[in-house]
């Protein structure tokens, strides 16, 4: 936990490495000084400073992991505006609708060598081969940092890439870019290719386009290729976690390898090598999914468990977690604590273990099948219980028919991941009978059916929920106490629970004061629409002509400020709000006639008018262009602003326009 919190400390101060190092080695020498003392040390003293070490530590490891910190990072070399830029790609990401994408090392800027890790973006063209990974290129451009989100509370993609030591992007073309030939290979360009090889025999296999998708998520890691449709299906199904190469597929691989290698053990030093062997394929399992944050995660967890099993001694599996935690930390990457998928799975693992045997005690049934139904329903509520506050921030949803899916998948997943690792192996021999991936498709098939249909019992998903990052902490607390109380019942504990629940509540009534005494005016950013969202307390009043296209803008806004209820109205061309005029010229370039001075005015879709007239004879004290309009008369629009003073306000630049109200 200390070295969590040294962690977060160091990242959100941003400390540096110099410091951090120096503070970790002197309380290093403290602490062995202590610790090889033949005078009788003070256990209290002993451990205060070993708190303290561990703190240190954390800060050092993620100043050491944040590629900024390095004086031959990118960022810190004083470039030109057009450089050169040596780049290897290391990563193919999923592509948009207009462009691929990649992320590439920087090897070179200006023939200098650097370090760092960068954003390809390549516009998608038909006569331009697509990167691979280990390519190696020579680009003539300039970098343009990560977009933030233009809108409040929208995924910030930005801060996404940061915290994975990405802060720039390059836009690649025909003309600036030379891909070299004859680029050195790596490890993970042998897996990519190998991934891409299984990829290509699985496709002239003949599986559906569905099926296709979760068989190489299920093996591959990659979910590239699966449907938006499908992958919303088991997210609202509460089974998005079958998706991903996590704790789950890594634990039935590891049982399955223990069967299948069990025949060593009768090998001399057998059990040795099976454990070495077992270790091995895990790994070699991560690199071929791409060692994501969860394989990782999963992966690292599993080959300690293996180690228990090889000791055969009964295992503490809290410590066996916390010493994996640690180990991905310090020695992998401690910019995994800031991913989603790896605070989800330690949630959920962990609460497995603590949750599980409670409800075990809670009803034992007698009948096997029954018991075993409960077992599995136990471990799926443990997980959700533990995923929830995290999944509630994230997503602000929650799936009210999760244990349904998980009741009906996952006690043949087993079945289905063991029979999907013969079947690629056949088909990547080229030896695999069509009847063999006939069944296996339809096996696929059918799980996607049961995803779908539950999935489509909208009543009980409930979404659009507020959560902020108070409420998590204060969830988990009152989780925490509540399995305290019910492990040992004492009134401490009981008092402690009850504490966390008026803490919930308190907090929950002030978020909903503080709503209830905001009212603002927003201009929103949206391509080739107008968005202007009037708050009024806890109510929105949308102004728009589409409101579908709004529909995601508007509903992040509304629950990042807890708003419980919205509706949609038309554009005008004049708005008096709070005693402020606002007016808005749209492709008609219709101008309401006014002898009154003009507070604010919005131009959208384009409009053809003289502004510098306009301005004249309106005199606003503000213009505001949205995302509607070109960005040619953008950048006139601007240029006349300033030869006349008056701010202007782009919202495809600076963000939505926001005006605080009385």
């Amino acid at each position: 936990m200390l070295l969590v919190l040294g962690i977060l400390t160091g990242y959100y101060l941003d400390t540096g490495i110099i410091g951090p190092i120096t503070l970790t080695l002197l309380s290093l020498t403290v602490l062995g000084y202590l610790f090889f003392s033949k005078k009788v040390t003070n256990a209290l003293t002993f451990g205060r400073v070993t708190a303290i070490t561990t703190l240190f530590i954390g800060v050092m490891i993620i100043g050491i992991a944040q590629p900024k910190n390095y004086a031959d990072h990118y960022s810190n070399q004083h470039t030109s505006e057009i450089g050169e830029w040596k780049l290897k790609v290391t990563e193919v990401l999923k592509s948009s609708t207009f462009s691929n994408r990649f992320i590439a090392d920087v090897v070179a800027l200006n023939t200098k060598k650097v370090s760092g890790k960068i954003i390809l973006s390549q516009a998608i063209d038909s006569t331009q081969k697509s990167l691979e990974v280990d390519d190696e290129l020579v680009v003539l451009t300039h970098k343009t940092e990560i977009t933030p989100p233009l809108n409040p509370h929208q995924f910030n993609y930005k801060d996404y890439l940061e915290k994975q030591g990405i802060y720039d992007q390059l836009k690649l073309n025909n003309q600036n870019t030379l891909v070299l030939e004859n680029s050195k290979k790596t490890l993970f360009g042998a897996t990519a290719t190998l991934r891409n090889n299984i990829r290509t025999s699985l496709q002239k296999a003949g599986f559906g386009e569905n099926e296709f998708g979760i068989i190489q998520a299920l093996f591959l890691g990659q979910r590239n290729d699966i449907t938006d449709a499908t992958y919303t299906a088991y997210k609202n199904a509460g089974a998005v976690h079958i998706l991903a190469v996590s704790g789950l597929h890594i634990g039935i691989l590891l049982l399955f390898l223990q069967f299948l290698l069990r025949p060593m053990e009768m090998l001399p030093k057998g059990k040795t090598l099976k454990l070495i062997t077992i270790v091995i394929l895990l790994w070699g399992f991560a690199l071929l999914a791409g060692l994501s944050a969860s394989v990782v995660r999963a992966v690292t967890m599993f080959s300690f468990v293996a180690y228990a099993l090889y000791l055969n001694r009964p295992s503490n599996t809290f410590n066996i977690l916390a010493l994996s935690m640690f180990f991905i930390l310090l020695v992998i990457d401690p910019m995994l604590l800031f991913h989603v998928g790896f605070q989800m799975s330690y949630a959920a693992v962990f609460a497995i273990v603590w949750i599980f045997p409670l409800l075990q005690k809670f009803w034992y049934p007698k009948n096997w099948l029954m018991n075993k139904v409960w077992q599995l329903l136990s471990v799926s509520i443990a997980a959700q219980i533990g995923v929830l506050p995290i999944s509630l921030f994230y997503f602000h949803q929650f799936p009210g028919l999760f244990f349904i899916s998980n009741l009906l998948i996952i006690p043949f997943l087993g079945f289905i991941l063991g029979l999907g690792i013969i079947v690629i192996a056949l088909v990547v021999i080229d030896f695999a009978p069509e009847e063999l991936i006939s069944v296996y498709n339809y096996i696929i098939g059918l799980m996607n059916g049961i995803i779908d249909w539950v999935a489509q019992q909208e009543a009980f998903i409930f979404r659009n929920i507020p959560f902020d990052p108070v409420l998590v902490i204060l969830t988990y607390a009152f989780l925490i106490a509540l399995i305290w109380v019910l492990n040992s019942f004492t009134f401490r504990r009981l008092s402690i629970a009850l504490f966390c629940v008026i803490g919930i509540q308190f907090w929950s009534i002030y978020k909903l004061y503080q709503t209830k005494n905001i009212e603002e005016l927003l201009v929103a950013h949206q391509t080739k629409n107008t968005i202007i969202m009037h708050r009024s307390g806890p109510h929105l009043t949308v102004f728009t002509q589409d409101s579908i296209t709004s529909k995601n803008v508007v509903e992040d806004y509304a629950v990042g400020e807890h708003i419980t209820t919205h509706s949609f109205k038309p554009l005008s061309n004049a708005y008096s709000i709070d005693g402020r005029k606002l007016t808005i010229s749209d492709s008609l370039g219709i101008i309401p006639k006014t002898t009154d001075s003009l507070d604010y005015m919005v131009l959208t879709q384009s409009p053809k008018i003289n502004l510098e007239r306009l301005l004249d004879s309106l005199n606003p004290k503000v213009l505001v262009a949205d995302g509607s309009n070109y960005r040619s008369y953008i950048q006139r629009w601007e240029t006349t602003c300033q030869q006349k003073n008056i701010p202007f306000h782009y919202t495809g630049t600076k963000g939505a326009f926001k005006l605080k109200l009385e």
